[in-house]
């Protein structure tokens, strides 16, 4: 979340062994904030206690912790979102329980909490401590899809101090088929439209490909769906800045998450875009993950934000 003046971010970062955690907190680092990885939670007042922030600031904790636990965890946010110039947030990287089992399996690591058995064990036991934890995040980034890349985009995009813009948004596509995205503030369907899937010509392209976007953009409703979810996104986004919201993810789903979904969400990530928002695109279906800068300054009017 971008900073204020005289207000830095304050990221407390967790989740799963295996999901993610250096990577995030690495690309954290590489975008300004002074980072400390497996810090005890007994330190965290006294670490925080001194000296006002100077800089944004990510600490990564986890089991290693000899006194980590659920409690201790929403006990030290507290002491996190009681910093006069802190902006607080809890990100909590998820996973699959069979991607973190395949990961271990692929590094033949120890899992920290089974040093002398199956990773299967550790895991496990993992998952039932971290139980319900992720339901306090503030950012929720599942990991089991995304490469180390694709996750470090994904962190930076939300985090990244490189623009004065006061949330970050994310708009993804997703098939119907495979649920719900994760962390989904708004979902959007677009099975109403035009299915390029019943055109033999079309049915192998995705929705980037412009044969796909012309033959979806012709049908009635395209333009007025458009419109529409551009004035209801324009409508709430000072709401949720005002509610001192970080992020905000955007969801169109439609079917399989290759045609329609994918073109609708490339379309309103450049109007985003145009309008003075920095967006990241996920096309979870497709695999794929980009971001888009701001194209222009957004308007200020008597001080406050406008879109």
């Amino acid at each position: 979340m971008p900073a204020s003046e005289n207000t830095y971010p304050l990221v407390l970062l967790t989740g799963p062994s295996g999901a993610g955690r250096s990577t995030a907190i690495k690309a954290l680092e590489d975008v300004g904030f002074e980072t400390i990885d497996n810090l005890p939670l007994g330190l965290l007042e006294r670490l925080l206690s001194g000296e006002p922030l100077r800089q944004p600031m990510a600490l990564g904790l986890d089991v290693r912790n000899r006194d980590f636990s659920r409690d201790a965890l929403l006990s030290a946010m507290d002491i996190a979102r009681a910093i006069p110039n802190a902006a607080a947030d809890l990100l909590y990287l998820d996973c699959r329980a069979d991607v973190l089992r395949r990961r271990y399996n692929e590094t033949r690591r120890n899992h920290p909490m089974a040093r002398q058995e199956d990773p299967t064990e550790g895991i496990d036991r993992e998952l039932s401590l971290l139980s319900g934890l992720r339901n306090h995040a503030d950012v929720l980034i599942d990991t089991s899809e995304l490469s180390p890349h694709e996750l470090r985009q994904a962190v930076q995009g939300r985090f990244s101090q490189l623009s004065d813009q006061a949330i970050g948004l994310t708009i993804t596509s997703f098939s119907y088929k495979r649920g719900l995205p994760q962390g989904a503030d708004i979902v959007i369907d677009c099975r109403f439209l035009h299915n390029p899937h019943w055109q033999e010509d079309l049915r192998a392209l995705d929705g980037g490909d412009a044969a796909v976007g012309a033959y979806v953009a012709e049908d009635p409703g395209f333009v007025p769906f458009m419109t529409t979810a551009q004035q209801m996104i324009d409508g709430v986004l000072p709401g949720y800045i005002r509610e001192g919201r970080s992020h905000l993810m955007i969801a169109f789903g439609c079917t399989g998450g290759k045609h329609r979904s994918v073109f609708v969400t490339e379309t309103m990530a450049e109007s985003l875009a145009n309008r003075g928002w920095q967006v990241s695109i996920r096309h979870r279906e497709l695999n794929r993950f980009a971001s888009l800068p701001a194209r222009r300054p957004i308007c200020q009017e008597d001080g406050e934000r406008t879109v």
